[in-house]
């Protein structure tokens, strides 16, 4: 160690972990500020009357946009103000969970076969060992799906890696998904049609 270097290497280590953790943490801030200024700006007469030129087409819009939201793997993509602002308007609340949970879902086996194919570039960290040693068990991985798919979670795309890498049958994790996500976009529509 050098006699210049006056930065103890305990307060080095908190550093770059701070600086580690800062970057997720903005980018989750960012999508946050996002979801609400969409949100906002959906609730316009403007962006009403668009919504409105897509009449029945909306069910397959919800399914298409969740579909192509979760298929990005690591990369959050906001859409929960987009199935806000479509439940506001729906005739069929239900219709509009299960749209989006059925895109979510399918849209979260790109993972899941990304991880089945060995390509999946995950850092080795405490988290993915956990997830790894659950998804060993079957009962334990589809509590594990189901409890990470509900709620807004990015880390959720580890667990689609480790269990399509772990072999992990794909009934059993479409299963989990689709159930964990009907209640996070139930979460949403309801959300959507308390606020509209």
């Amino acid at each position: 160690m050098d006699i210049n270097d006056t930065t103890p290497p305990i307060a080095s280590n908190i550093t770059a972990r701070r600086r580690r953790m800062l970057r997720p943490a903005l980018i989750g801030l960012v999508a946050l500020l996002f979801n609400v200024a969409l949100f906002l700006w959906l609730s316009t007469d403007t962006a009403r009357a668009w919504l409105a030129t897509f009449g029945s087409y909306t069910y397959l819009g919800v399914f298409l946009i969740t579909a192509i939201a979760n298929a990005t793997v690591i990369i959050p993509v906001p859409y929960p103000a987009l199935i806000a602002s479509v439940a506001a308007r729906s005739d069929n609340l239900a219709l509009v969970i299960l749209a989006g949970a059925l895109g979510s879902a399918l849209g979260e086996s790109v993972a899941f076969f990304v991880g089945r194919s060995g390509r999946g570039a995950v850092e080795d960290t405490r988290f993915y060992r956990w997830v790894q040693h659950q998804m060993r068990h079957p009962l334990r991985a589809f509590v594990v799906l189901f409890g990470l798919s509900a709620p807004p979670n990015p880390a959720f795309d580890v667990a689609g890696l480790a269990a399509g890498a772990l072999g992990l049958p794909y009934w059993m994790f479409f299963l989990a998904v689709f159930l964990g996500r009907i209640i996070r976009i139930g979460i949403f529509a309801l959300v959507g049609a308390n606020l509209g």
